[in-house]
């Protein structure tokens, strides 16, 4: 017999409770397996419901944005709309801003007339104007619909939109320059006249633009504005409060003879304001034209001077003596690679002048250029400067230069009117440019003297250098042309404002927005040389597809 039975043998109830007390520690052991058991079972349960829970929010909200709440609406832009008002004249001004915030650009431009149009039925008498006055409206960019419109003053002498904080609101506004003297803040969303201040500019003055908003002069926390104007024989300027439109200081006399014009020059710490007429090159700093027109001086950004140009800058005459041109007709700020250069052109040159030494970087060829400088890229990234010259009586040469050497990329010869609109240029995708030209082309040797030339509107892209395209042609007097895209990217577009000047018997005025792409579809291809290396189509086609870009 073994030990065990021996052991129950001897002891039968010690063997019992030590089974019993082994029951009862399994028993134990079981209850406590049972709890935990039961309650991973409820944690597993909760987790299972959290998971459908969250799956059925989820499914709640994607189902809720895609049916239920509505996406915001995108703005559908007409291709073409015109817009026509009767018995009016037009002013040579359009601006392009985003008036109604639709992420499209809308068109503001100026017109005289007696009434605005029906969708307002607003007049001259309403802002205690004589009949006919000049009406600033604003035109939607996407189909075409008034906006707002308000009679602004007699007669508009400039208009100038998208300046900042312009009467103290938080967005940009327009402001009107009248005649007689009048200065008026329009609110570029409603059309709200702001502030309006009547001015004393003298008699028989003119304007000198564009005007030019400068650092906060008067500390009321609103940028201001400073205002040239020539009377008679002299140049004189005005500050004025971009808040109220009240002047600062009094009005300062310039040396300054004969016709001017300036353009303002944005240096690292400084402001120049350069005036040229026929003969000769002013320079003023922001900080010498405040102390004239206020007796104080002012430590603000912008309000400095520069040392190398004080050094050129005759104190009594205020010419910049080592710059010798004449029959100077444009003065133009170029970009540079640090700084603003300058481009001076005269009857026969054009010059370009670095902004840090005043040294001549390089010079060109050129007659009678007959239009302001603008800028494009002819090749990827590269800055181009497009130069339209006269080279004989209703005939006109374009170049497109390029702007660190001065050397011609591409030249075209055209039959021109005298009152043909300037070019434009849009961006492409590609880092290029695409080059809008006014005038008329002909097979060379083919030429016809006997009717004076037609409108035509060419386009060329740099990708296609022995192309263009003729868009379209123009019967009507045209006031205005320019060119934009109404979309960030997209939506190239061209507007046209035509009608009769304000010199002129009052007529039909009309604005119109065309998309580019609308007129490249139907275009006639024209090759500048005498081998087509495509067909026509296939070029039609790939510009059509062409993809345009916002530059910063």
């Amino acid at each position: 017999m073994d030990n065990k039975d021996s052991e129950a043998e001897i002891h039968p109830l010690k063997t019992e409770d030590v089974k019993a007390q082994e029951n009862h520690e399994n028993s134990v052991e079981r209850r406590i397996v049972s709890k935990q058991s039961s309650r991973l079972s409820r944690l597993s349960r909760w987790r299972t419901a959290a998971f459908f829970v969250s799956l059925f929010l989820c499914l709640i909200i994607v189902f809720a944005f895609s049916f239920i709440i509505p996406c915001p609406e995108r703005p559908v832009s007409e291709r073409t709309w015109v817009r026509n008002y009767d018995n009016a004249v037009a002013y040579q001004f359009l601006a392009i801003e985003d008036a109604n915030e639709d992420k499209v650009q809308d068109v503001i431009f100026a017109f005289k007339a007696s009434n605005g149009s029906s969708s307002f039925n607003r007049s001259c008498l309403d802002e205690g104007l004589p009949s006919p006055c000049a009406f600033v409206a604003a035109v939607s960019g996407t189909n075409g619909r008034a906006l707002w419109e308000r009679p602004a003053a007699e007669e508009v002498e400039w208009l100038e939109c998208g300046i900042q904080q312009l009467g103290g609101a938080e967005a940009p506004g327009c402001l009107v320059v009248g005649k007689p003297a009048s200065l008026t803040a329009v609110d570029l969303r409603t059309g709200e006249v702001q502030w309006r201040h009547s001015s004393d500019f003298g008699a028989n003055y003119t304007v000198l633009t564009p005007v030019s908003a400068i650092p906060d002069v008067d500390s009321d926390g609103v940028q201001d504005l400073i205002i040239f104007f020539a009377t008679g024989d002299k140049i004189k300027t005005s500050i004025h409060s971009g808040k109220n439109g009240k002047q600062i200081g009094s009005a300062g006399s310039l040396n300054v003879d004969g016709n001017a014009h300036y353009v303002k020059l944005n240096l690292d710490s400084s402001s120049y304001f350069l005036f040229y007429t026929e003969n000769s090159i002013y320079a003023y700093s922001l900080k010498d034209l405040y102390s004239a027109a206020t007796g104080m001086e002012i430590k603000l950004p912008g309000l400095g001077q520069d040392s190398q140009w004080e050094k050129n800058i005759d104190y009594t005459t205020h010419r910049l003596s080592h710059l010798s041109f004449g029959d100077i007709r444009y003065l133009a700020k170029i970009p540079g690679r640090s700084r603003e250069n300058i481009l001076v052109i005269n009857s026969d040159m054009a010059t370009l002048i670095s902004a840090q030494n005043l040294q001549t970087l390089w010079m060109l060829n050129v007659s009678r250029v007959v239009s302001e400088p603008l800028l494009g890229y002819y090749k990827p990234d590269v800055l181009g400067i497009v130069l339209e010259s006269e080279i004989g009586p209703n005939k006109k040469k374009v170049m497109i230069v390029e702007s660190g050497s001065g050397a011609v990329q591409w030249d075209l010869k055209l039959n021109s009117r005298a009152e043909s609109p300037g070019p434009a240029t849009l961006s492409t995708a590609d880092h290029r440019s695409t080059f809008l030209i006014w005038g008329e082309y002909q097979v060379p040797g083919n030429e016809t003297r006997s009717r004076a030339p037609l409108q035509k509107l060419y386009l060329f892209h740099p990708s296609y250098t022995n192309v263009l395209l003729e868009l379209r042609n123009s019967t009507d007097q045209i006031i205005a042309f320019n060119a934009t895209l109404f979309e960030r990217s997209r939506h190239a577009c061209y507007v046209l404002l035509r009608g009769p000047h304000p010199s002129e018997e009052p007529g039909s005025v009309s604005l119109m927005k065309r998309k580019l792409k609308e007129d490249v579809s139907e275009s006639r291809v024209i090759w500048l040389s005498q081998v087509a290396t495509d067909n026509d189509q296939y070029v039609r086609d790939r510009l059509y597809r062409m993809r345009f870009h916002s530059r910063a």
